[in-house]
């Protein structure tokens, strides 16, 4: 990146550096910023709204990303929970681990974990795409309506559990399925999905090497047994 506009989260502090980034949806001007000193800080580069690049060095706390729209941020280090956590559009790359509900309740954009990512990953998501080169923990794409999660290691416990409509993909094993999730029929136009997704997310992996899973469509309407 050139022109790169750095700011010492340590010197300047928190509100100062998100109002800074968060400014730049009324004025473009800086379209690359690095943040240095990190430390773990929570909310980092949270609530943008903007086509600017945002690069993070160090592991980040909680909620970096949060309601990212148009950003590219990227994190050299790990991240603490909920990284992503309700993204609209952008990106948002983790090259080292992530914690617990990553990407939750995204609506958009593509995030792209690294390493490992916790339990949790990708509840409730509603459109986001996200990528993990390693491993999820148990609960990952929980009441997952739309999106694709593309899994290259294992997954934990109750993969899926309550599942509408998302996409999983997972190269490795699965410890469990939750309730109402199936291993689905991989086609064509799934594996040009996966394609995609492993190409934009610099993942060194093949379609084919993958299984599918998704909606056993069975929770959709009332059934009396379910009620005892």
């Amino acid at each position: 990146m050139s022109d790169v506009q750095t700011i010492d989260l340590e010197a300047t502090g928190l509100r100062a550096m998100n109002a800074q980034l968060q400014a730049q949806a009324r004025q473009t001007n800086r379209t690359a910023w690095e943040i240095v000193n990190a430390r773990g800080a929570h909310a980092i580069a949270a609530g943008l709204d903007a086509p600017i690049e945002v690069t993070v060095r160090g592991s980040t706390g909680y909620y970096c990303g949060g309601m990212n729209q148009q950003a590219l941020i990227h994190v050299h280090g790990s991240a603490g929970p909920g990284v992503g956590e309700n993204m609209m559009s952008g990106s948002i790359v983790i090259d080292g681990d992530a914690s617990q509900y990553a990407g939750a309740t995204g609506h958009g954009g593509l995030l792209v974990i690294k390493g490992n990512a916790s339990s949790r990953c990708g509840i409730s998501m509603k459109g986001i795409d996200i990528v993990v080169h390693g491993d999820v923990g148990h609960m990952s794409a929980f009441m997952a309506q739309s999106g694709n999660l593309v899994v290259l290691g294992d997954a934990g416990d109750a993969l899926g559990d309550s599942i509408y409509e998302a996409r999983l993909f997972v190269r490795g094993k699965v410890r469990s399925l939750g309730a109402d999730c199936e291993e689905k029929e991989m086609r064509a136009e799934h594996l040009d999905i996966l394609r995609d997704l492993l190409e934009r997310a610099g993942a060194d992996a093949r379609p084919e090497e993958f299984r599918r899973y998704g909606s056993a469509r069975k929770l959709y309407n009332f059934d009396i047994d379910n009620a005892y």
